[in-house]
Formats: C-alpha cells, structure tokens, sequence
C-alpha cells in the first residue's frame, strides 16, 4: 500500500465538473458493512476493533479500488489533520470522537489514490465505504461503491441476514446498509417561501435533509443535504434511482422559484446578490456563519449570470478553505476565534481579487474603491 498525502485528497468533488453543478454540490453514497465474529456499534471492544483494522489492512491491499489507498490510523494522526479530513466530509464527528480527546483504538479512514473513493473503519459500523463526487451523479457513486464493496466482500465475511439483509449498529440501516445523499444549494425557495413544502413533501416519500455535515448539523448558508431514510425492503439501485428521481424535481422547483425572484423581484434580488459580493470582496472579519450566508447570496448571482466572471468551483473552494482547521494549516499555528476571522476575510479576498473585479456596468465617476493589504 502507497502513501497519499491525506491534505492532497478529498478535494475532487469541489470541481463543480457535474451535472447541474451550480444547484448541486455534490453526491454521496455510503454502504454502511459489519463484519461477521465481531462486537458492532457500541459493543465493540478494543480487539473487535483492532481486528477489523487488521482485515481490512490486509483485504485493501488485493482490492483493486484501494491497493494503492493510505490507510491512517486516526490516533497517530495530529488533530489539525484530523479536522481538515472531517472539514472535507471524508470522516465524520462520530468517527473522530471528542475534539478533545484521542480517537478510538480502531478508528481510522483509507483513502483511495482514486480521489472520490474512501472507507470509515470503526465509526459506528465496523466499515462506510463511501464515493463523494461532484454535482448530481447519482449512478457514477453508487457504481464506485457497488465494485469497492463487491471487492471487499470476495475476502471479508459481512455480516448479513437472509431475510433482513446487511445488518448494522443502527435500525434504520438495516437491509442495504446504503445512504445516498446529494448536497443542494436552495435560495430561491427559501426566499420563495416555498421551501418548507418541499422539505415536507420530500419527507413523504421517504428521504429527510440536514446540514452541510449530515446528521446533527444545522443549515447554514441555505445548504441542505437530501438523501433516502428507507433501506429496508428495497434494492440499492431502486433507492438511488428514487432519490435521483426526486432531487431532480427539486433542482426544477429551485429553478422556478429563481425565475419568480427575477420576474416579481428583480430589484430586490440584484441588491442582496451585490452586497454579499460587496461584503466578501472587501470584508475584514467574517465568521464561518456569515460567510456561508453570503456565499449563497454570490452563488446565486453566479448561477443567474448576475455576477459574470467568477467560478463556481472558486466558490466551492472558499467555503472548505475557510473553515477553520484548514485556516490553521495555513497559517501554520492555532488561531483564535476572533484571528480565525480575520484570516478567514483575507483568503476571501485574495480569491475573489484573482478571479478579477466584478461589474454590472462602468463604475460611477469617482469610484475608485480598493483593496490595498487583501
């Protein structure tokens, strides 16, 4: 097994390369597997977690999907690291643990040489097998993960009941162990009202939303994260074409709803769209909170080619280089809240000052505004 440099990975799906890009960031698939012989989900003890390390150590070196992976033992990892991995959505909260503490005798993440691909040892089940891909690709990550897993299944003796199917820490992953879910950027229908009923509709029928970091995490920036709730009673591909089905019909009703913003509330819309750009472009402090709030707005005066000129892969890199373990590793040290801030408003700056200044038209006479020190 190779060594990849973990800050090198998990970057692809930023790339903002696949369909419908500009609404979604990105899709995920994960295949929640256990081990047979082994203690799962809260009763795992220290040799059921070391020994499901030791398979999977071994197993990865055959699979083609891993062979030239890195597979980082997480308390040998230093904290910052561990932060930006989860900061890149390629661990999560529970597999990490406290901030505070040292993770979990067992825990660790393989990353693929292949970017989209990685596995979670030792979080709440024994294994995630997991692509993250750019845009809405639904069928593109869910094959990544059915050949990774089928791979893995040739040597590793998953835990599977002939009625119930794949079983896991927790019930309601029980059956296909699969969570597929796609990360939506939705400002018109919050500005439309109108998005409390399709987050209700989409309950109906059998998916949920949550944060920019699954579950237990707030909305933020007017980012939802939609992915299925059922498992049970029903084949991975039938789920995955189900969520296709329906985030499709969101990204049409998040259109729709942008089209009545610059029919009845043109005026309105440009305002906001401008002054979140005004905001970042010479800003200097800003908490990650307010930046995402402002980012929506510049996102979608991007998607609407009110603001010509910037990137949306640009605007997906701001918001995971902003956050604060990645700040840190920048500058090299810890940096408190309030520091943090700061730096956080001169990298906004520095990049949208590279992907030149943005008009709607020429500068009024005296206008001469600058950003001297960004």
């Amino acid at each position: 097994m190779s060594q990849i440099e973990p800050l090198e990975s998990g970057l692809s799906w930023l790339e903002a390369s696949g369909a419908h890009a500009d609404i979604v960031l990105s899709t995920r698939v994960r295949l929640a597997r256990n081990l047979q012989g082994h203690a799962f989900g809260p009763r795992a003890r220290v040799n059921d977690r070391e020994a499901v390390l030791g398979h999977l150590r071994t197993t990865s070196e055959r699979a083609q999907g891993l062979a030239r992976g890195t597979l980082l033992e997480l308390s040998e990892v230093d904290g910052r690291t561990r932060r930006i991995l989860m900061e890149r959505r390629l661990v999560s909260r529970d597999l990490l643990g406290d901030e505070q503490a040292t993770p979990a005798k067992g825990a660790a993440v393989l990353l693929s040489d292949h970017d989209p691909l990685s596995v979670m040892v030792n979080e709440e089940d024994h294994l995630r097998i997991q692509s993250l891909v750019s845009g809405l690709r639904l069928q593109d990550a869910w094959a990544m993960v059915d050949r990774l897993d089928e791979e893995l299944g040739h040597d590793l003796p998953f835990a599977y009941h002939p009625r119930f199917g794949y079983l896991t820490s927790c019930p309601t992953n029980v059956g296909t162990g699969l969570r597929a879910s796609v990360l939506m950027h939705l400002p018109g229908l919050v500005l439309t009202k109108e998005i409390g009923r399709v987050l209700q509709g989409l309950s109906q029928v059998g998916l949920t939303f949550r944060g920019l970091y699954g579950e237990g995490s707030e909305v933020v920036g007017n980012f939802f994260q939609v992915s299925n709730q059922t498992t049970l009673g029903k084949s991975e591909e039938d789920l995955v074409d189900h969520l296709e089905q329906m985030v499709s019909r969101v990204i049409q009703y998040e259109n729709d709803a942008r089209q009545v913003l610059l029919r009845d509330a043109r005026g309105v819309t440009e305002d906001k769209i401008w002054r979140a750009y005004g905001l970042l472009r010479y800003a200097r402090n800003l908490s990650f909170e307010e930046l995402m709030n402002l980012l929506s707005g510049v996102r979608l005066g991007v998607s609407l080619k009110l603001l010509p000129g910037l990137r949306v892969y640009s605007l997906n890199k701001i918001m995971i280089f902003t956050q604060a373990a990645h700040l840190e590793q920048a500058a090299g040290r810890d940096l408190p809240p309030m520091e943090g801030d700061t730096h956080r408003a001169s990298y906004v700056r520095r990049i949208l000052a590279a992907e030149g200044d943005v008009s709607d038209g020429p500068a009024p006479r005296g206008d001469g505004a600058s950003d001297e020190g960004s």
